[in-house]
């Protein structure tokens, strides 16, 4: 249910506010320690069940509520953001949910331009 509440209330807060302020009252939670693979795989499955019932829950919805949840339990993580460019003139954004070495939410970063990282 909290995952539920966190999804629902960045996606609200997307929709209204700007991104910049969005990011700003999620990642303003200081987190130093790892997270353990088990942590990770739980905040992954929470966010991802919760972001099928959010209309319009998107990536960046999702790596903003995982980086909330893991920050408010101490853990490290950052939003990655990159682009790719297909095979016509448009280019996709995709944000990514990181955690040391692991990729939480996202996918594959295969493809993809870093663009820049938010958070610890």
């Amino acid at each position: 249910m909290r995952c539920l509440a966190v999804v629902s209330a960045v996606r609200l807060g997307l929709t209204i506010l700007s991104y910049n302020h969005v990011r700003g009252l999620v990642t303003r939670l200081e987190a130093r320690d790892d997270a353990d693979i088990a942590e990770l795989r739980r905040i992954a499955w929470g966010v991802a069940a919760a972001a099928r019932f959010v209309p319009g829950a998107s990536c960046l919805t999702q790596a903003l509520s995982g980086h909330y949840l893991l920050a408010r339990q101490g853990s490290a993580s950052k939003i990655r953001i990159g682009v790719r460019r297909d095979t016509g003139a448009e280019l996709k954004a995709h944000a990514w949910l990181v955690s040391g070495n692991h990729i939480v939410l996202g996918g594959s970063i295969h493809g993809f331009t870093h663009l820049v990282d938010h958070g610890q």
